[in-house]
């Protein structure tokens, strides 16, 4: 059954191409868990490791362009180093993706896809995150060679914080500034920018170091630029902007802003990206909790009787919440790249704000289970060698990069006060079955509808006048709009791949754990689907039993359902406390004596 979960999860008939290249390239030694590491060697690790992974690559510019390779690659490389992901992230998408979504006409890009020189990608500012297209880096049309040159104006627009010092070896950037033709700020494009060769930086070009941050170490940086000299053919060009010879912008686009977004369109992908790294997160402290569970013994009911701390429902349950999760964002991110590869014009934007809300949720929910997980691993657990320890401070850097969680939540929030039409059905008759996922699905859309009223009628409401006034009265509302509707898209997701099961004992599973998904969901809008009639007194009193039953039955399958999870026994074996041991008996059978 766990083969069958696993062809479901993994995208069926393309799951060796898409997820069996990665599986196989952390199953190598190079890849395996190794703690106790200075910041500088781990960081020097992430890029051989980087070289490592581009070998297996045929053509890395047309991976770049694949988005389901892409986000895979995040899945798989996520658990096993967090630096790793930051860097395969920033090279793969946001450096080679910009290059490949622009014009690349005459153009030698295979420096990048060889990794002779690293890519990286500038474009927040110290003063200039969040508004980040207000930046105030500057790319000056010289007419007399025809180039630019690329300058900090102020402290404040000092690019924070990419990857941009010596290690690793040489870089070259993508950088977004402002056009300005003829003291005429054209808007913000992309420029091609080498930052460093095998002697150092190159003048012009100033790397300040940063502080060490939390989770695994990058070689994060200030950078800032003094006229630096960049060529014709350094600028990004395509049809949202060209530059003619003249200096005269022609774009299909009729603001700098929407041009702006479009330069900058690969951090979209980078969401989805971002979102894949927590997942796979997600899905390995899941596997190793469950398996610690499972080995590790505790005094049972009888004397001298020995249980599994997997026997008792106060553990188990807590670890089954999560896979139903973890399940569900993983159904859901597989439906959000297959839109994404597939969207137009027509339906871009909605895309692009699916793409945020399903990152700000995952990545939410990756945090929340794999603290989860450390915690059920008791003290075992605060080992780094045990490989779950680092896992919650890796996936913060998910929570705040390619956009911050609650700032594209918000987003997406004032977009669908009134732009959204919300799928709940015109009735959910109360005399539905608590086990019924239909039932539970409609539920849950009744409280997406019900927070959506709230939100409009609290902005029609608020002081008039007073933009920020009324959007403060709105937001609490419009935020909970938002968060039901991410966990609609993923009940949706999974309900789909339930049925696509062919197993009808995997289908099953499937729906049984679903179903706890969606009961997990409801339980804290009972009193709203009581008060509007979706729900009766009897079944909000008849919700926990229901709830029990569900864990129960599940709780025998909780090794299937890791195991689905697919991760290396190469992998796994080199995690004391997933392979049956602890860190002190790997410490007994490695002969290390007292101290």
């Amino acid at each position: 059954m766990a083969d069958d979960l696993a062809h479901l999860l993994f995208e069926g008939a393309h799951r060796d191409r898409t997820h069996g290249v990665w599986r196989r390239a952390i199953s190598d030694r190079a890849f395996a868990h190794r703690p106790g590491l200075s910041a500088a060697e781990r960081t020097a690790l992430s890029y051989d490791r980087l070289r490592l992974l581009n070998d297996t690559l045929d053509d890395p510019l047309r991976f770049a362009a694949d988005p389901h390779r892409l986000a895979a690659l995040h899945e798989w490389i996520g658990p096993v180093d967090g630096g790793l992901t930051t860097v395969a992230s920033i090279h793969y998408n946001l450096f080679l993706g910009s290059l490949v979504d622009h014009d690349q006409a005459g153009r030698d890009l295979s420096a990048f896809s060889s990794l002779r020189s690293t890519g990286t990608f500038l474009c927040t500012e110290l003063e200039h995150g969040n508004d980040v297209a207000a930046l105030e880096t500057v790319a000056v049309l010289d007419r007399t060679s025809g180039g630019f040159h690329l300058h900090t104006p102020t402290p404040g627009a000092q690019k924070f914080m990419p990857n941009t010092t010596l290690a690793g070896g040489p870089k070259t950037a993508v950088v977004a500034a402002r056009l300005v033709v003829d003291e005429e700020d054209q808007g913000v494009f992309l420029f091609l920018t080498p930052l460093s060769d095998e002697s150092g930086h190159l003048p012009g070009v100033t790397v300040r170091r940063l502080p060490e941050r939390t989770g695994t170490p990058v070689d994060h940086a200030l950078t800032s630029f003094d006229h630096v000299w960049l060529p014709r053919q350094a600028l990004l060009e395509a049809d949202h902007g060209r530059l003619a010879p003249d200096g005269t912008l022609t774009s299909n686009l009729g603001n700098r802003r929407k041009r702006f977004l479009r330069s900058i369109n690969r951090v979209t992908m980078g969401k989805l990206c971002m979102s894949a790294g927590t997942l796979g997160m997600t899905r390995a402290a899941l596997t190793i909790a469950v398996r610690y569970a499972h080995s590790r013994l505790i005094a049972g009911p009888r004397a001298g009787e020995r249980i599994p701390v997997a026997a008792h429902r106060s553990h188990h349950s807590r670890l089954l919440d999560g896979l139903a999760t973890a399940y569900a964002m993983t159904f859901l991110h597989r439906t959000v790249v297959d839109r994404f590869a597939a969207h137009t014009e027509e339906d871009r934007e909605e895309v692009e704000r699916l793409a945020a809300i399903a990152k700000g949720w995952i990545t939410w929910q990756a945090r929340s289970i794999t603290t989860e997980c450390r915690e059920r691993c008791g003290a075992q657990g605060l080992f780094p060698a045990n490989g779950i320890s680092d896992l919650p401070a890796n996936i913060e850097g998910g929570i705040t990069a390619e956009g911050d969680n609650l700032v594209i939540w918000v987003k997406a929030a004032s977009e669908m006060v009134f732009g959204h039409r919300p799928q709940a059905p015109e009735a959910t008759m109360p005399a539905g079955d608590l086990t019924d996922l239909s039932f539970l699905r409609g539920l849950l859309a009744q409280a997406e509808a019900l927070w959506q009223t709230r939100a409009r009628t609290a902005l029609r409401e608020g002081p008039s006048g007073d933009p920020v006034g009324r959007w403060n009265v709105t937001s609490a509302a419009a935020l909970e709009m938002v968060s039901a509707h991410a966990r609609l898209q993923a009940a949706d997701a999974f309900i789909a791949a339930a049925g696509r099961a062919a197993d009808p004992r995997t289908r099953d599973l499937l729906r049984s754990l679903c179903r706890l998904f969606l009961l997990r969901q409801i339980r804290e809008h009972t009193g709203d689907l009581l008060a509007d009639g979706h729900l009766t007194a009897d079944q909000v009193r008849s919700l926990p039993k229901t709830l029990d039953t569900t864990v129960a039955d599940l709780a025998p399958h909780m090794m299937t359902l890791v195991d689905a999870f697919d991760l290396p026994v190469e992998l796994l074996s080199s995690i004391p406390i997933a392979s049956g041991g602890t860190v002190v008996r790997t410490m007994e059978n490695a002969g290390q004596g007292p101290a």
